[in-house]
């Protein structure tokens, strides 16, 4: 498995599209539109998690996500790995070329929101806030140091 930042007019860009658009997370419609849109500016990225030639995740790389209170960035978020590479740490991968990639852009730390708990602390992040999203749900902010 290799974890690829997808570019803009990459041919893995519209095949990642398609896959988030027909994922079995509702997010990934979400993420669709923006890159249908190419609504990612300066160092916001989208990387892809690939199995033998396969999409099998994705993350993003995102100054602002879904909170109305942005106190926080950048956000290593909209996280999914396909129901079959599931339990092979492809998620792990995913967050380590993302935390790679931030500190290539001068960042020194990464943020991650979740509702999820225990997960994001095997990965070195810890939760340091919890912050209301647009949908009224408050979610854990786990943060990281990498720089």
């Amino acid at each position: 498995m290799k974890v690829i930042r997808v570019i803009p007019g990459d041919r893995l860009w519209g095949e990642l599209c398609e896959y988030a658009e027909n994922c079995s997370w509702i997010a990934g419609k979400h993420l669709a539109g923006m890159m249908r849109e190419n609504l990612f500016t300066d160092w916001e990225a989208v990387f892809a998690a690939v199995e033998d030639g396969k999409i099998a995740g994705f993350c993003t790389f995102l100054k602002e996500d879904y909170y109305p209170e942005n106190r926080y960035w950048p956000w290593i978020s909209s996280m999914f790995v396909g129901e079959e590479y599931r339990g092979r740490r492809f998620s792990h991968r995913m967050i380590e070329e993302a935390c790679r990639y931030a500190e290539e852009c001068g960042f020194e730390r990464v943020y991650i929101p979740s509702d999820m708990t225990g997960f994001y602390e095997k990965c070195g992040f810890r939760k340091i806030d919890e912050l209301v999203n647009y949908g009224g749900d408050v979610d854990s902010v786990f943060m990281k140091e990498i720089g």
